[in-house]
């Protein structure tokens, strides 16, 4: 799979990422699916505005300060947030939150999110959906 390149110095972005988080929750349409929680796999990859790539923005490398960059932590405590909130029905809208909920700082040009089910076939290693969103 070709993965967009999100950092980029003549955009001006940096590319922020979550790998491989894996979490338990309550997803599907199927009665038996709402009847227990299931593993779910989440990658993100955020594009997010780098200053210090724009062109006389300021010096290229920054102050060593967690304000001036996207915390992954929140991110990260966002997506298990979402994840607890109760029952989705489809993978699709999972993703879709999630992706809203990182383009809510409006650092970040664009969010792609990856939720797949871990456990839903024996012979495959997982099903689910990938979308990308864009900052309007």
């Amino acid at each position: 799979m070709d993965q967009p390149r999100y950092a980029d110095a003549s955009r001006a972005t940096r590319h922020m990422f979550i790998r491989d988080l894996v979490l338990s929750a309550s997803i599907g349409v199927y009665p038996h699916e709402h009847a227990a929680k299931q593993r779910v796999r989440i990658n993100i990859d955020l594009a997010v505005t780098d200053e210090g790539a724009a062109p006389i923005s300021r010096a290229a490398v920054g102050q060593d300060d967690l304000s001036r960059v996207v915390d992954y932590e929140s991110i990260v405590n966002n997506v298990r947030a979402m994840a607890a909130a109760g029952h989705v029905q489809l993978v699709e809208t999972l993703a879709e939150r999630l992706c809203e909920a990182c383009l809510s700082d409006a650092r970040i040009r664009v969010a792609r999110v990856r939720v797949e089910k871990l456990d839903v076939f024996a012979d495959a290693a997982s099903a689910g959906v990938e979308v990308e969103r864009r900052s309007r």
